[in-house]
Parts: C-alpha cells; sequence; structure tokens
C-alpha cells in the first residue's frame, strides 16, 4: 500500500473525512424551513454555522440533524395540499342560480361552504351523504374561549 502522499490506503487507515457543511439552501431543505428562518436562527443563536472561504453560511450536518428531529406535521397523506379535513354528514344543500350553500356536520361542528352548483352536482351533495370539508385558508383566527 503506498503511503500518506498519495494513492490508496489500507481499509484500516483511511484519513478520518471533514465534517461535512450543508450549504444553507440544502438546510433549510433537508430541515423543512426556508432559507431566511435559517438566516433568522443563525442571528438569534438557535443555529450554529460556520463561515467558509466566501464568507458564507454552512450548516454542519449535526446541527440538520438535530433539527430535523423536531415537531413532525401532520401530512395529508393525499394529492391535495389541504392539511385540514373536517369528515362528517351533509345536513342540507341550498341551491341559488350558479352557487349553493352546503352545511356538514362534522362532529359537534357545523360547517358551511359556498361552492358552485356545479360542484354540487358533479359531487352529488345531498342531505345525508358522507363528504368531507377541506379548509386551505390564507388566514385562520384563533380565539380563547372566556
Amino acid at each position: 500500500m503506498a503511503a500518506a502522499g498519495g494513492g490508496s490506503y489500507p481499509a484500516c487507515a483511511v484519513p478520518r473525512q471533514k465534517a461535512i457543511d450543508l450549504s444553507l439552501g440544502d438546510a433549510a431543505a433537508a430541515i423543512g424551513v426556508s432559507v431566511d428562518t435559517l438566516r433568522r436562527w443563525d442571528r438569534a443563536g438557535k443555529l450554529r454555522t460556520r463561515r467558509d472561504e466566501q464568507n458564507r453560511r454552512r450548516v454542519p450536518a449535526a446541527e440538520v440533524q438535530r433539527l430535523a428531529r423536531g415537531p413532525r406535521r401532520h401530512r395529508t397523506g393525499m394529492r391535495g395540499s389541504a392539511r385540514n379535513r373536517l369528515q362528517g354528514v351533509v345536513r342540507s344543500v341550498e341551491v341559488d342560480g350558479v352557487m349553493a350553500l352546503v352545511e356538514i356536520e362534522a362532529g359537534p361542528f357545523l360547517v358551511t361552504a359556498a361552492i358552485t352548483r356545479d360542484s354540487v352536482d358533479e359531487l352529488a351533495l345531498a342531505p345525508g351523504v358522507r363528504a368531507s370539508a377541506l379548509v386551505k385558508a390564507t388566514s385562520v383566527m384563533v380565539e380563547r374561549d372566556a
């Protein structure tokens, strides 16, 4: 076998590799957050980074592993992106012109959806039919009980 100057190494003498650092983009993708979030975490001391020769932030693989173990969000289990699915039974359908109001009783909740008449027809919605209300909102308000 060749010496340390070049060539191959015996299996027991393989040189230690430097710890792997990831770019911010790769680290963000692995953790499931945005690059901006990683920058904020770095400034706040929640993330340890190093700087490379070009002064770019690099994230140690150990940090990515530590942060990737964080809380897992639930998955839809479907091809759509809506995460809030309220399964229930249609209680009423009111059609007026091209629009309709559909009420779904989902457990203790009553959800009212304004949808098109065509959607009511395509889904064959009627009282007693099992259906799900999928909620994808850009604004969700949270209220605390008094």
